[in-house]
């Protein structure tokens, strides 16, 4: 499939290239600002598909959002009607096309034009009203307030904030790439089209879960990245790192016995750390009434041991790195490790509750 891209540089159009370059099965055909009318015949006359994602949202000149949505869809239909084949056209319209603003209209026209093309060609004619979109590559300072609250608050500069201002619409681009993809594959049936899921945010609400991230380089409390609307705002903040930040120092706590690094913490399931012994080492010889540990060693060999703090029962197991094993303290267990190899020991340690120096739930008890 040979698909025909407008606004092909653009941060809709860099997202869906660099998804459909990994695709064998199909041929990408750019077309962007600096592309000739020829060029976009040619293209035209070779497509199979086209994402019309080119437009006008912010201009100098009130003109330029004629020119730069009602006229270009205005050449890119003639040019497909040209070819005498119904060729189907994706276009990223808004959620604006029904207001009466300069923006709106010109983008409600520009749907209009391709209706007239659906009509007079047959083609198959895919409309997203799109409301903000946003993710990684997207020009901040410009249209969109996630890309610059990612981009300043990354970089230390100041934000402004409408405290008056409405709720915002979202949607993540990964998505919104997703559902193109649907469309290109067959999936999506013509007419208007709509991405899943939308976000509703409040505008403050959004720059403090930015400033979030930001801060869990500092506390190492990580927010809840894995699913959702902070998934996909944590990806963008991190796609605005400028260079030299793409690592940060964690604090280290070293002493005879070796040393000990903490890495991530969480609000609800604990923290990662990990903490090295040389050989002939012991650490630990503590019991806790509630929290459980894990630990994997990944460089060594270590031998745990443990002691039961009523009945005195006692146990060992020794593990290493040939044989990757989680070793689990148990509450009401004391426990230790002693690094039994000849080398350096290097131990992963997850505890399920964020260490609190208030009520550690650490007790010296001899194994």
């Amino acid at each position: 499939m040979r698909v025909l891209v407008t606004g092909a540089d653009g941060f809709i159009g860099k997202n869906l290239l660099a998804h459909l370059a990994l695709r064998e099965d199909v041929e990408i055909l750019p077309i962007t600002r600096q592309s000739t009318g020829e060029d976009l015949h040619k293209a035209a006359g070779r497509a199979d598909f086209v994402c019309h994602l080119a437009g006008v949202n912010r201009p100098q000149d009130i003109a330029e959002f004629f020119s730069g949505n009602v006229e270009i869809t205005e050449r890119l239909c003639k040019a497909l009607s040209d070819t005498g084949r119904n060729v189907p056209v994706l276009y990223t319209s808004s959620i604006q096309a029904e207001l009466d603003n300069p923006y709106g209209a010109s983008k409600g026209q520009a749907e209009r034009v391709l209706h007239a093309y659906q009509a007079a060609t047959g083609a198959s004619v895919y409309i997203y009203r799109l409301p903000n979109v946003f993710g990684k590559w997207c020009r901040p300072n410009y249209n969109s307030a996630v890309a610059t609250f990612c981009h300043n608050i990354a970089r230390g500069m100041p934000i402004q904030i409408n405290e008056a201002a409405p709720p915002v619409s979202l949607v993540y681009i990964d998505d919104v790439i997703a559902s193109f993809i649907d469309v290109l594959d067959g999936r999506v049936q013509a007419g208007g089209c709509r991405v899943s899921p939308v976000y509703t945010v409040g505008v403050r609400e959004l720059a403090d879960q930015i400033a979030a991230f930001k801060n869990s380089r500092t506390n190492l409390i990580s927010e809840r990245v894995g699913t959702g609307l902070t998934r996909a705002l944590y990806a963008t903040y991190v796609s605005y790192l400028p260079t030299d930040q793409f690592a940060y120092s964690v604090p280290k706590y070293a002493d005879s016995r070796g040393v000990f690094v903490e890495m991530l913490k969480t609000p609800e399931c604990g923290q990662f750390s990990f903490f090295t012994a040389l050989p002939g080492v012991t650490r630990g010889g503590h019991y806790h009434h509630s929290k459980t540990e894990k630990f994997l060693v990944i460089k060594g060999r270590a031998r745990f041991g443990f002691r039961h703090i009523v009945t005195g029962e006692r146990h060992e197991l020794e593990t290493s790195q040939d044989a990757p094993e989680i070793v689990e303290t148990v509450p009401g267990w004391a426990h230790d490790v002693t690094n039994i190899g000849d080398d350096e020991m290097v131990v992963m340690l997850w505890a399920n509750e964020i260490f609190d120096r208030a009520r550690p739930d650490t007790f010296k008890h001899p194994v």
